[in-house]
């Protein structure tokens, strides 16, 4: 069963290294057979919140704001690529995030976290889980997290030495506990709408 996953990533620096990771994890999730697509918040740009895409008139939201709301709405599952900023959340992935509610709700997420140290953006990782499962998103337990992104991917997101080793192990369980949940949850939406 092929799934429509939306692989969300927001990092804004001018030298990222953790889109290698996003680029992993698409082209890891194509080869199994899923359709995934990258969606970056610095390639869409929008602002800094200031109104959600519900607080818009139906059909006035920016065009940027719209498509990406059918992309959320049309998605299976999601995953968020998240880097460690200061032990907390990548402030663009957040923004992003923050700019729907609805269009979220009632499929599973998962979060791939990174960091240039030693700690795997751990800290940002805990704080996501909460805010996914706020917006109405059930997180699953499976996680990846890879330290020393830059030593782990090379710059054509290939996995590199000990840590894309570890990556490359870790993936199948990670991808296949996101499937069980999102077929679980299409199969539950054709028998059952959601309560709200």
């Amino acid at each position: 069963m092929t799934n429509n996953i939306l692989v969300l990533y927001g990092s804004y620096r001018s030298d990222r290294v953790g889109i290698r990771l996003a680029n992993y994890i698409v082209n890891s999730l194509r080869e199994r057979g899923d359709d995934a697509e990258l969606i970056d918040a610095k390639d869409i740009g929008l602002p800094m919140l200031d109104r959600m895409y519900k607080e818009y008139p139906k059909g006035s939201a920016p065009p940027e704001m719209e498509k990406l709301a059918a992309k959320i709405r049309n998605a299976d599952a999601f995953i968020f690529v998240t880097g460690e900023y200061n032990w907390g959340m990548q402030p663009g992935l957040k923004n992003l995030t923050d700019h729907y509610l609805e269009e979220w709700f009632w499929r599973p997420a998962a979060i791939a976290s990174y960091s240039g140290g030693r700690l795997s953006g751990a800290h940002a990782a805990g704080p996501w889980h909460g805010t996914l499962s706020e917006m109405g998103m059930v997180v699953i337990s499976s996680t990846l997290a890879v330290a020393n992104i830059s030593a782990a991917l090379d710059a054509d997101n290939k996995p590199l030495g000990s840590g894309g080793d570890a990556l490359a192990r870790a993936f199948p369980r990670f991808a296949d506990d996101l499937s069980w949940w999102t077929e679980a949850v299409k199969r539950q939406r054709a028998l059952k709408a959601p309560p709200y």
